[in-house]
């Protein structure tokens, strides 16, 4: 493992603060798992390429002049090359993978939509996307580059279909809807019960969900049992089977069929990986 030598805030290909533990050139990107073993700050920087990067553990927030955020676990985002921002590692340190865009790659994008400014997101295929190059990143084959450029072309192609937000703001009761899914998402909602709490019929609760949030309310719920039980996968004394009831599934095949269609690997090589 080395730790990077930075000479000036504006970082080079390849170049991060921490420890790159690996790292690994690609025709349009380099991909890198980095780790901060320790809480700490990092001075305002910028970097030479576009890049995603996946927080695979730990905590972190960075800041953009005055705004600010944070990141949990399985946490994806995009800076578009030379913003300027600073980051706080939390206090558990932090492990990422980077996937820095090479020109040649960053051409391709630009090639049918604009490069996207900075975004960030949880639980979306874009999330899965990066977990799967980065399972193939840490089982390296003779074809893994052809499989990992493609992996990023595709990232940068969803990236690019990206929509502004709807000029319409959403109404007050579909925050109330989303934060009872997000705390309940283990159990089983009904969209009767979900309308009902709203005070809207369910067919319009169900229209309303989808033009705002991009998926029906059946996906955000599968995608938060994915995303809690990634968390839980990370702790190797957990069998499948109780992680599968702890998510919400109703059995352990239920499980890995869900969570195959939203990350592309089954549970088992998913664990292997992170």
């Amino acid at each position: 493992m080395t730790r990077t030598a930075i000479e000036s805030n504006h970082l080079t290909p390849g170049q991060f603060y921490g420890t790159v533990a690996e790292k690994r050139s690609v025709s349009s990107s380099i991909i890198s798992e980095v780790v901060h073993s320790a809480p700490r700050s990092l001075p305002s920087h910028s970097h030479e390429l576009a890049f995603f990067c996946l927080l695979l553990d730990g905590s972190y927030a960075e800041s953009f002049g005055r705004r600010s955020f944070s990141y949990r676990p399985f946490s994806l985002l995009w800076h578009p090359s030379g913003i300027e921002h600073k980051d706080e590692i939390g206090n558990n340190g932090g492990r990422f993978f980077g996937i820095e865009i090479r020109d040649a790659g960053l051409r391709v994008l630009e090639e049918f939509a604009n490069v996207p400014s900075h975004f960030h997101e949880r639980g979306t295929p874009l999330v899965w996307l990066a977990c799967r190059l980065y399972h193939e990143f840490r089982n390296w084959q003779p074809c893994s580059e052809l499989v990992a450029e493609g992996i990023t072309l595709e990232m940068l192609g969803r990236s690019a279909r990206k929509e502004p937000a709807p000029q319409k703001r959403p109404p007050a009761w579909l925050k109330k809807v989303v934060e009872k899914l997000d705390a309940e998402f283990r159990a089983n909602p009904s969209s009767s019960d979900l309308a009902t709490e709203a005070g809207v019929h369910p067919v319009h609760l169900a229209a309303v969900f989808r033009k705002f949030k991009g998926e029906t309310v059946g996906e955000y719920v599968q995608a938060r049992r994915i995303e809690f039980a990634c968390g839980l996968l990370r702790e190797n004394d957990v069998s499948l089977a109780d992680i599968a009831v702890d998510s919400g599934f109703s059995d352990q095949s239920h499980f890995t069929r869900v969570f195959r269609r939203f990350t592309g690997m089954t549970p088992g090589a998913f664990r292997n990986s992170i």
